[in-house]
Protein backbone atom coordinates (compact mmCIF):
# COMPACT_ATOMS: atom_id res chain seq x y z
CA UNK A 1 0.00 0.00 0.00
CA UNK A 2 1.32 3.55 -0.67
CA UNK A 3 0.73 6.25 1.42
CA UNK A 4 0.52 10.26 1.29
CA UNK A 5 2.22 10.87 4.69
CA UNK A 6 6.29 11.19 3.42
CA UNK A 7 7.43 10.15 6.95
CA UNK A 8 7.84 6.78 7.29
CA UNK A 9 10.44 5.35 9.62
CA UNK A 10 10.97 1.81 9.52
CA UNK A 11 12.49 0.31 12.70
CA UNK A 12 11.87 -2.70 15.11
CA UNK A 13 10.15 -1.77 18.01
CA UNK A 14 11.89 -1.62 21.23
CA UNK A 15 9.25 -1.36 23.58
CA UNK A 16 5.56 -1.88 24.60
CA UNK A 17 4.45 0.13 27.47
CA UNK A 18 0.73 -0.92 28.09
CA UNK A 19 -1.93 1.52 29.78
CA UNK A 20 -4.95 1.78 31.01
CA UNK A 21 -6.43 2.38 27.59
CA UNK A 22 -3.37 3.10 25.28
CA UNK A 23 0.10 1.64 24.62
CA UNK A 24 3.06 3.90 24.21
CA UNK A 25 5.27 2.39 21.29
CA UNK A 26 8.67 3.10 21.37
CA UNK A 27 11.37 1.93 18.68
CA UNK A 28 15.44 3.45 18.32
CA UNK A 29 16.46 4.92 15.16
CA UNK A 30 20.00 4.68 16.39
CA UNK A 31 22.29 7.75 17.49
CA UNK A 32 20.79 7.49 20.56
CA UNK A 33 17.64 8.62 19.18
CA UNK A 34 14.26 7.14 19.54
CA UNK A 35 10.37 7.47 18.16
CA UNK A 36 7.64 6.88 20.48
CA UNK A 37 3.67 6.53 18.99
CA UNK A 38 0.74 6.39 20.88
CA UNK A 39 -1.98 3.41 20.15
CA UNK A 40 -5.01 2.27 21.69
CA UNK A 41 -4.69 -1.27 23.39
CA UNK A 42 -7.11 -2.62 20.71
CA UNK A 43 -4.50 -1.40 17.67
CA UNK A 44 -1.39 -2.41 19.23
CA UNK A 45 -2.69 -6.30 20.14
CA UNK A 46 -4.34 -6.13 15.92
CA UNK A 47 -1.09 -5.18 14.73
CA UNK A 48 1.13 -7.50 16.86
CA UNK A 49 3.27 -5.31 18.65
CA UNK A 50 5.88 -6.72 20.77
CA UNK A 51 9.66 -5.74 21.11
CA UNK A 52 11.55 -6.82 17.83
CA UNK A 53 8.73 -6.60 15.68
CA UNK A 54 9.61 -4.37 12.31
CA UNK A 55 7.08 -1.68 12.34
CA UNK A 56 6.21 1.92 10.35
CA UNK A 57 6.28 5.02 12.35
CA UNK A 58 4.39 7.02 10.03
CA UNK A 59 3.58 10.78 10.25
CA UNK A 60 2.54 13.89 8.22
CA UNK A 61 5.17 16.71 7.06
CA UNK A 62 3.08 19.24 7.87
CA UNK A 63 2.86 17.85 12.03
CA UNK A 64 6.72 18.14 12.37
CA UNK A 65 7.80 21.29 14.29
CA UNK A 66 10.89 22.48 13.51
CA UNK A 67 13.66 23.83 16.16
CA UNK A 68 16.89 25.17 16.09
CA UNK A 69 19.11 24.96 19.13
CA UNK A 70 19.95 22.87 22.27
CA UNK A 71 17.89 24.46 25.28
CA UNK A 72 14.89 22.85 24.37
CA UNK A 73 12.70 22.61 27.51
CA UNK A 74 9.20 21.00 26.10
CA UNK A 75 6.91 18.19 27.24
CA UNK A 76 6.97 16.57 23.58
CA UNK A 77 8.39 12.98 23.82
CA UNK A 78 9.32 12.94 20.25
CA UNK A 79 12.10 15.39 19.89
CA UNK A 80 14.56 13.83 16.82
CA UNK A 81 18.14 15.50 16.35
CA UNK A 82 18.21 15.96 12.80
CA UNK A 83 20.52 17.22 10.14
CA UNK A 84 19.12 19.41 7.60
CA UNK A 85 19.78 17.66 3.91
CA UNK A 86 17.54 20.64 1.91
CA UNK A 87 15.28 23.69 1.97
CA UNK A 88 12.71 23.82 -0.89
CA UNK A 89 11.31 27.24 -0.41
CA UNK A 90 7.54 27.71 -2.20
CA UNK A 91 5.13 30.43 -1.93
CA UNK A 92 3.80 30.33 1.05
CA UNK A 93 5.57 27.47 2.90
CA UNK A 94 8.92 25.54 2.85
CA UNK A 95 9.78 21.87 2.85
CA UNK A 96 12.51 21.08 5.39
CA UNK A 97 14.26 17.69 4.27
CA UNK A 98 16.33 15.88 7.06
CA UNK A 99 18.08 13.32 7.98
CA UNK A 100 17.91 11.31 11.46
CA UNK A 101 20.44 9.00 13.12
CA UNK A 102 22.29 8.94 9.78
CA UNK A 103 19.68 6.83 7.20
CA UNK A 104 16.21 7.74 7.74
CA UNK A 105 15.17 10.71 5.82
CA UNK A 106 11.95 13.41 7.52
CA UNK A 107 10.47 15.96 6.38
CA UNK A 108 8.73 19.09 7.66
CA UNK A 109 6.13 21.74 6.37
CA UNK A 110 6.73 25.42 8.20
CA UNK A 111 5.65 28.68 6.60
CA UNK A 112 8.60 30.79 4.49
CA UNK A 113 8.40 33.20 7.43
CA UNK A 114 9.44 30.60 10.40
CA UNK A 115 12.39 28.98 7.90
CA UNK A 116 13.70 32.56 8.22
CA UNK A 117 13.55 33.28 11.32
CA UNK A 118 15.36 30.38 12.50
CA UNK A 119 17.66 30.50 9.49
CA UNK A 120 17.24 26.94 8.36
CA UNK A 121 19.69 26.07 5.84
CA UNK A 122 21.99 22.93 4.11
CA UNK A 123 23.73 21.35 6.76
CA UNK A 124 22.22 22.84 10.00
CA UNK A 125 21.46 20.45 13.65
CA UNK A 126 18.15 20.91 13.83
CA UNK A 127 15.05 19.36 16.44
CA UNK A 128 11.80 17.42 14.81
CA UNK A 129 9.26 17.50 17.48
CA UNK A 130 6.32 15.09 16.78
CA UNK A 131 3.37 14.26 19.21
CA UNK A 132 3.18 10.83 19.69
CA UNK A 133 -0.48 10.81 19.31
CA UNK A 134 0.28 12.35 15.63
CA UNK A 135 2.07 9.15 14.64
CA UNK A 136 0.51 6.10 12.95
CA UNK A 137 2.05 2.52 13.07
CA UNK A 138 1.72 0.19 10.15
CA UNK A 139 3.28 -3.44 10.67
Amino acid sequence: MKLSARNQLTAKVAEVKRGAVNSEIIAKLGDGEEIRAMVTLESADALGLVAGKEAAFIFKAPNVIVAKGSDLKISVANQLKASVKEVKKGAVNSEVVTTIAGKYEAAAIITNESAEALGINKGDEVTLIVNPSDVIIGA
